[in-house]
């Protein structure tokens, strides 16, 4: 049985030397993206090392087909992010530091259970729901102006988590299903995630020498404070007992990034056009 979730092979290529601060205008965003991207090479293969231990146990046919899509698709966002992230630590050395600890921690969670792994898995793949929903709603705000390549690789990343939303919480209830536990998972992987991205940017804000000066510190807050209050309501959402992630509405905006996805050649690399303040699901190949 095939899946409907969609694997798509995205060379991603980033102009060198990089601009870490990717939008000028918000150079405090660009670098809590950048913590974000950091901690992918670790997080996501980790999901996959994780719901492909879990796979043996699945009898549904359907979800099995829908596992082995994720694991696709999250092997295509950590490689390209990885390819980032390295660009990144030419100007940022000390973020291998960081990257040490994440290493450390992720390797320390593979001696959990697998129930608390697919807990792990299924919290922080119900917490993207939120922030992709946040992402596209306001990428206008975001990501006008901004790098079209990294614009283009996180807004990438967004719609294939939507395509894969339901995957994490359904193979989750279907081999465990205990209600704390989803919610335990959820409440700790968006608060570890959340930590590791503060660590790497806040290395990135010092050495920029931003961290030290009360306006950039005041447009942190105020951009994390957005983050909080836009990406909150549906994380809450997800904790009440009748939640299943495919009964939240997708954006329309990712569906019609799909089908001008699909008229591309082949191998083509899908550039957004960050001049228009609408960021529209429209690209040349890159």
């Amino acid at each position: 049985m095939s899946s409907s979730i969609v694997v798509r092979r995205m060379p991603f290529a980033f102009s060198e030397p990089i601009t870490a601060v990717w939008n000028p205008a918000r150079p405090e965003w660009s670098h809590m993206v950048n913590g974000a991207s950091l901690t992918m090479p670790y997080l996501e293969p980790f999901l996959i090392k994780t719901v492909m231990e879990a796979l043996p146990q699945v009898k549904d046919p359907q979800l099995k087909a829908d596992v082995q899509a994720f694991v696709g698709q999250e092997g295509q966002h950590f490689q390209n992010h990885r390819r980032y992230n390295e660009l990144l630590k030419r100007d940022y050395p000390d973020l291998a530091e960081v990257e040490e600890e994440l290493n450390a921690e992720y390797k320390k969670f593979q001696s959990k259970s697998l129930r608390w792994r697919l807990a792990y898995t299924a919290g922080f793949e119900t917490m993207t729901m939120g922030i992709t929903e946040w992402l596209i709603d306001a990428r206008g705000m975001l990501f006008t102006g901004a790098d079209p390549s990294v614009t283009s690789l996180i807004l990438w990343h967004m719609v294939e988590e939507t395509e894969h939303k339901n995957v994490a919480f359904d193979l989750y209830q279907d081999l465990h299903g205990d209600f704390w536990p989803r919610v335990w998972g959820v409440i700790y992987a968006t608060a570890h995630v959340a930590w590791a991205s503060r660590k790497a940017y806040k290395r990135m804000l010092i050495r920029d020498g931003s961290w030290s000066k009360l306006s950039s510190r005041l447009r942190l807050y105020a951009m994390v404070a957005r983050f909080l209050i836009h990406t909150s309501p549906a994380i809450l959402r997800s904790l009440l007992p009748y939640y299943h992630p495919a009964k939240v509405h997708d954006p329309d905006w990712v569906a019609k990034w799909a089908k001008a996805y699909a008229a591309l050649p082949e191998g083509a690399i899908p550039l957004l056009d960050t001049r228009d303040p609408e960021i529209p699901a429209q690209f040349a190949a890159g």
